[in-house]
């Protein structure tokens, strides 16, 4: 049950992609909820979206979960037999 790095590298990807946009939302504070705007300016635009912070975020949070696929994964829990009959599909 071995994965090749490319397919590794393609399953974190796609978590962490999900998992950015599960983040982006937190912490940010528009122009209207701190009643502070430049005018001309839309009033749900964020003042502060801490980029960084999420970025980071993300990658531990999409590292935690590829972490626990893999040892799902490798203890046999992820595998097409069993997946399949969960669902009901033959096999």
């Amino acid at each position: 049950m071995a994965i090749q790095i490319s397919t590794a590298i393609a399953i974190y990807f796609v978590i962490w992609w999900v998992a950015l946009f599960l983040t982006l939302p937190f912490g940010v504070r528009s122009q209207h909820e701190d009643g502070v705007g430049a005018p001309g300016t839309d009033p749900g635009a964020p003042i502060l979206t801490r980029m960084g912070r999420k970025l980071i975020w993300t990658t531990i949070i999409s590292a935690i979960i590829y972490g626990l696929g893999m040892l799902a994964y490798h203890a046999g829990y992820l595998s097409i037999e069993r997946l399949s009959k969960l669902m009901g599909m033959p096999f």
